[in-house]
């Protein structure tokens, strides 16, 4: 299902951003901090819109049969 996914991909910020965290603490810069979490982000937002565009396919596959 697409929630499932969703949510692995969230999780997989999570983890991500808590890696980024934990270098931050470990002396990473908080330019390099941010870039790091907006570059995670952007990531995030892809995998996201690639789920949907799937779904809207196949719900368009569906319909038309």
């Amino acid at each position: 299902e697409t929630e499932h996914a969703k949510v692995a991909i969230r999780n997989n910020r999570k983890d991500s951003m808590d890696m980024v965290k934990d270098l931050k603490n470990d002396g990473l810069s908080e330019d390099s901090t941010k870039d790091a979490e907006a570059e995670i982000q952007t990531i995030t937002n892809g995998f996201i819109k690639k789920i949907d565009d799937l779904i809207d396919v196949k719900e368009k596959e569906i319909m038309t049969i």
